[in-house]
This record gives C-alpha cells, sequence and structure tokens, in this order.
C-alpha cells in the first residue's frame, strides 16, 4: 500500500464516521443472518459495552450522545428484525427520527455491558412510536428514551395492517400522550415565532 493510499485511507476515517457504518452493516448483517425473525409486536434487544470511546471527558461512564447513537443501531436492528422497513420501502417511503426524548437514570460506567430493548407502543397515520430501554445486567432500567419516527409516503394505519398484530392498534400510553401534547405546545410557539 503506498503512501499516498494511506493518506487518503485516513482522511476518509477522520472526515467520515467509518465506525458508525461498520457498525450498521455489522448490526444489520447479524439480525438478517442469524436471528430469527420478529413481530412488530415483540420486543427486540441487542448488546453492547461502554467502552473508552463511549465515555464521557472524566473517562468515568456513557456520554449523553452515546446513547443516541446507541438507539439507533437499536432501532436498524428492531427494523430489521421485524421487516418494517424493508415494507416501508417497498411502499415507497422512508423514516426519519422526528422527535425523541431521553431520560437518564444512572450511568453506565465504563467497561460495563449493557442490552437496549426496543419496542413498539404506538402509531398514527404518520408515525411509529418506539420505546427503548438501556439495562445493565444487575436489571437496572439506566435510561429509557421514546421516539417518533416519522414515516413519509405511507399511511401507517395501512402499513400496520400488513404485520401480524398490526390490524389493531394498542392503547396509547399515557407518558406517550402526554409527550405528545408537549409537542404539540412546542410546535405551536414555533409556528406563531415563524
Amino acid at each position: 500500500m503506498g503512501f499516498t493510499t494511506i493518506v487518503i485511507a485516513l482522511f476518509i476515517y477522520i472526515i467520515w464516521d467509518v465506525n458508525y457504518f461498520i457498525r450498521c452493516v455489522f448490526t444489520l448483517g447479524f439480525a438478517q443472518f442469524f436471528q430469527r425473525k420478529r413481530k412488530i409486536s415483540e420486543m427486540t434487544s441487542i448488546y453492547g459495552l461502554c467502552t473508552t470511546q463511549d465515555v464521557d471527558i472524566f473517562i468515568r461512564h456513557m456520554n449523553n450522545a452515546r446513547y443516541v447513537r446507541e438507539l439507533d443501531f437499536a432501532r436498524f436492528h428492531y427494523y430489521g428484525l421485524t421487516g418494517i422497513y424493508s415494507e416501508i420501502k417497498s411502499m415507497g417511503g422512508g423514516a426519519v427520527q422526528g422527535a425523541s426524548s431521553v431520560r437518564y437514570r444512572r450511568t453506565i460506567p465504563i467497561f460495563n455491558f449493557y442490552k437496549i430493548t426496543t419496542e413498539l407502543i404506538w402509531w398514527d397515520e404518520k408515525a411509529i412510536y418506539l420505546q427503548q430501554k438501556f439495562i445493565t445486567f444487575d436489571g437496572f432500567v439506566r435510561a429509557i428514551a421514546m421516539s417518533k419516527q416519522n414515516i413519509t409516503k405511507v399511511n401507517v394505519m395501512d402499513l400496520m395492517k400488513k404485520f401480524e398484530g398490526g390490524q389493531k392498534r394498542p392503547e396509547q400510553p399515557e407518558e406517550l400522550r402526554m409527550w405528545l401534547e408537549a409537542l404539540e405546545v412546542a410546535s405551536k410557539k414555533l409556528r406563531k415565532d415563524d
């Protein structure tokens, strides 16, 4: 390998988050080839380890930004195992993060293993709502997140009918209802400002 090739590879590694893309491929590939498919109503789990790349400036526990990044991988994993993203794409749509809220309860110390569970908790015409939890092996929920996944160019009610368990929407959880109300209040304020 020549010097120029090394410099180009190093430049690409610096300006693109290569590890992120490698992890995406690994996460989706593992789900595709080594795990059983899941119903949309089933919870999925992936596992992680808080390493030196995940910690805050004090090198003691996971940085808040890393939680959000790990939630991405867990969401991709859920999409892959349930087939929901493939169905969205086949219908000409896409998915984009519309909102998220993370409640940090207790830190995840460096070199500690954890799992992230992902569960579909509700949907409406335009979005699906996921609840995700970071759980360490002592069983403690270290952080809990809710996310609104906007589904573009697809009516979510029609989408969900294609999946077993998607014909009847679950009851909307109270905390989700209140969170959506808070999002609407914030949106109204922004619309007034615009």
